[in-house]
């Protein structure tokens, strides 16, 4: 048995934990999987840096009623693959071989584990370790549908589908969230024909249904979106394509796709860890439940010495989530009688689809059911890109931003953007609901630069029918 002053379970945000005040102390680092966790390798990052290409082969489409002919003459599948993962597996070896090789207190275990206690685990190989405390980010996985033949090698999650070797000609998505929105654009901007089965009446339905309808609205002129539809079926065939059987409610409809991918969501690895079996907290959907300190919890309340952050423990599943949990971590595993507890009021959120969304705060039937529980009335306004000289400029009909307040003292309670960079048209907001700013004084006490695009949430903010 081999004991160490800090153990770690997940080398994404997890990683971070290891600062220059662990210098003197011993340290294990545990990861079974790719070093650096999910964003680095198969998340945010990657998937984001196929949506920049696919926005450039989208230009064309976009330019034509602005009077400039452009055309997409090709794509290079393997060209902006490569590019991808050259770098980001270069990041991840890198950051493998720094804490591997070159930090004298530092141990990298490369297994997975369980628990077996509190602050204990043993290793795929039998290894067992005990910990003073210990961290546990272990993040979480994509889950598959139980759909016969799911397992045909024609069928990725995200975890896959960005490394495959050829671009396909029709591909399937099982889903309706974020991953799916974010695939769909790119494989379409590509030239892909993109198909989506969505088993509900609408396409991102977490966020505000104003933003919701719009961006399913836009979706089906995009995408061939099959609503209120079950995939109950996949039949691998002898070309190497796959046949998808489709279920509306108006009969079974085969479709042959080269691909498909599965993106119905994520689950916790709190099971991998047996975390159930060490007696730990779960919520329904498998987290561990933490405090605001972010010390897990057993049978409510903290045990000692460990702590959790990130997918694992986090409903938000957002790299920017558990980065900020880290932190608030990493000061609390050295100042025990000082503990700073985590901020999750106004954590924001984007969609790097086609058009991309981004929000922050209450949706608007969240709005109306806090209002009726304080007894208060909130007010709304939508202002679209059109109304403002840059959408002007951009002969937008899309976007638009939605702001919600509380009525009697302009309290921002949340905002909605989808279109034309919505992830930066919203950070204001984000910054005002941060610091207490209320939608009157944001409004007016600041100058907005004209004619920038920022100006939709300038003139949102002015028509919120505030006291």
């Amino acid at each position: 048995m081999t004991h160490y002053d800090l153990a770690i379970i997940g080398s994404g945000s997890g990683n971070t934990l290891i600062s220059p005040e662990w210098d003197g102390r011993r340290v294990v680092l545990v990861d079974g999987g790719t070093f650096g966790g999910t964003c680095l390798n198969v998340g945010c990052i990657p998937t984001k840096m196929y949506v920049y290409p696919a926005e450039l082969a989208s230009a064309p489409t976009a330019s034509s009623r602005l009077g400039v002919d452009l055309s997409l003459d090709g794509v290079r599948w393997t060209d902006i693959r490569d590019r991808i993962f050259t770098r980001i597996d270069a990041i991840s070896a890198g950051g493998r071989a720094y804490r591997a090789n070159e930090l004298e207190n530092v141990t990298l275990i490369e297994e997975y584990v369980r628990l077996t206690g509190p602050t204990s685990f043993v290793t795929a190989s039998g290894e067992a370790v005990t910990a003073d405390q210990l961290v546990i980010a272990a993040g979480s996985r994509a889950v598959l549908p139980a759909v016969p033949g799911i397992s045909s090698p024609q069928v990725h999650t995200s975890d896959t589908i960005m490394r495959i070797d050829e671009l396909p000609k029709r591909l399937l998505i099982i889903g309706g969230g974020y991953i799916a929105a974010e695939f769909a654009h790119v494989f379409a901007a590509f030239g892909t024909t993109v198909t989506i089965a969505v088993r509900s009446d609408a396409m991102l339905r977490h966020l505000d249904e104003t933003v919701s309808a719009a961006f399913t609205e836009q979706a089906a002129h995009q995408w061939d979106l099959r609503l209120r539809t079950d995939v109950t079926a996949l039949t691998p065939n002898s070309d190497g394509s796959i046949t998808a059987r489709l279920d509306s409610g108006a009969g079974p409809e085969d479709l042959e796709v080269d691909v498909v991918l599965a993106a119905v969501g994520r689950v916790p690895n709190t099971d991998t860890l047996g975390a159930s079996e060490a007696g730990l907290d779960l919520h329904a959907d498998g987290r561990l439940a933490v405090d605001e300190y972010q010390r897990v919890l057993s049978r409510g309340k903290p045990v000692a010495g460990l702590w959790s952050l990130g997918d694992v423990s986090s409903d938000y599943q957002l790299k920017h989530v558990a980065n900020h949990e880290a932190k608030v971590v990493a000061h609390n595993l050295l100042h025990p009688g000082n503990l700073r507890a985590s901020d999750h009021r106004f954590v924001p959120a984007a969609v790097f689809s086609h058009p991309q969304l981004a929000s922050v705060g209450m949706t608007e039937d969240e709005a109306l059911a806090y209002a009726d529980a304080a007894g208060t009335t909130i007010v709304t306004a939508v202002q679209h890109y059109g109304s403002t000289a840059y959408g002007w400029a951009m002969e937008d009909t899309i976007g638009f931003a939605k702001v919600i307040a509380e009525q009697s003292t302009g309290r921002i309670l949340g905002a909605h953007v989808l279109g034309h960079e919505a992830s930066m048209i919203i950070q204001p907001v984000i910054q005002a609901m941060s610091f207490g700013l209320d939608a009157h004084t944001m409004a007016r006490g600041q100058y907005w630069i004209h004619p920038a695009l920022t100006e939709v949430i300038e003139n949102a903010l002015l028509n919120l029918k505030t006291a």
